[in-house]
């Protein structure tokens, strides 16, 4: 058996062009190792087949990529671009799930398709062989994080596509590192309703270069807010809004930027929330890769500052993850405070985002 590779790359992509913001869901694979004879991607079996771990007890030959990700996402992009007017001031990936997957294949004669156990007609005997010999096993295997808590040894509670663990005994949240889980600040704003959901959201605070937006005066003055700049409003620093669950990119980027419009100032309760939580799983890596397309979206006016993107510079120094409270409904979930509405509907096609 012969696994032959392609990298995959599965995410958001917003591409800030000429005076207006294009989002698009994508799921694309190409080879990892150039060949004429192999397919030159997975087609829809990445999204279509279940996948499995590869592990260095499998049986059957694995070619090594020739290849980086970062080579063959050049030519996803430039395949991007040729589809998009010009001119392009700025690409953000967000959502990205990067990966390497093995097609299987064998030798019989002919060469077969292992999944449809079908004549792969392009692939020939000699190409089966000389690449055979190119391979070898897997060299890694996956390795486990405990979950219990590392500060009082509790079990760690969380979905199974959670990115954030909470302990309900001593009131804290872990994120994943390298070796370790990793404390996290937390903190909900409490809801005056009873039935409501907690969905998360990161309020980032970041050093902005080459524009003036460091208060919430200044982002009145830039977003052109119908609003009159009280003197007050310069002491209140400015935060960008990020959601920390995925959704469809259509609805993604309204409601990073509403939330960050709107500037929550309430009071925080810094516990766990007494109700539903909807799982993080958006990490803040990629909410800090969405802010300045947030700030290309809410930018007055657009074609004064998007060809300015690449000399704004955005610096994350901090970051929180808020909790806000959302009605129940029957279709829908409402923020009551900030109006704005997430279909139940959205939420579960986005678990296969």
């Amino acid at each position: 058996m012969l696994y032959f590779p392609y990298w995959r790359f599965k995410g958001m992509l917003f591409s800030c062009i000429s005076d207006e913001i294009k989002e698009k869901f994508i799921d694309v694979s190409h080879q990892a190792v150039k060949s004429n004879g192999f397919p030159p991607s997975l087609g829809f079996r990445t999204q279509a087949l279940k996948l499995r771990f590869v592990s260095p007890e499998e049986e059957g030959v694995f070619l090594r990529p020739a290849e980086t990700f970062d080579q063959v996402y050049r030519a996803f992009e430039e395949n991007f671009e040729s589809r998009l007017p010009k001119p392009i001031y700025h690409h953000a990936h967000i959502g990205e799930n990067v990966s390497l997957i093995f097609a299987p294949y064998y030798l019989d004669n002919k060469v077969y398709d292992a999944v449809l156990n079908e004549p792969a007609p392009t692939v020939s005997p000699d190409e089966f062989e000389a690449v055979m010999t190119e391979g070898g096993q897997p060299d890694w295997r996956l390795e486990f994080l405990s979950t219990l808590c590392p500060k009082c040894g509790w079990d760690l509670e969380g979905d199974k596509d959670a990115l954030v663990l909470f302990c309900h005994n001593c009131n804290t949240a872990w994120k994943p590192g390298r070796k370790s889980l990793q404390r996290l600040k937390f903190g909900f704003v409490p809801a005056a309703d009873t039935d409501v959901a907690y969905l998360p959201f990161w309020r980032i605070r970041s050093d902005i270069s080459g524009l003036d937006l460091d208060s919430y005066a200044d982002l009145v003055k830039l977003a052109n807010l119908p609003k009159i700049v009280k003197p007050d409003w310069q002491d209140i620093p400015f935060h960008f809004w990020s959601l920390g669950f995925k959704i469809r990119p259509q609805t993604f980027l309204p409601l990073t930027t509403k939330m960050t419009l709107s500037q929550p100032l309430d009071s925080l309760a810094y516990e766990i929330p007494p109700g539903d939580l909807y799982p993080v799983n958006l990490a803040v890596e990629d909410a800090v890769e969405s802010l300045k397309v947030t700030l290309a979206n809410f930018v007055k006016p657009r074609r004064v500052h998007l060809p300015r993107l690449d000399e704004i510079k955005i610096t994350p120094k901090s970051f929180l993850l808020v909790y806000l409270p959302f009605r129940k409904e029957h279709h829908e979930l409402i923020q009551p405070t900030f109006k704005f509405s997430i279909l139940k509907s959205q939420l579960r096609t986005a678990k296969n985002l």
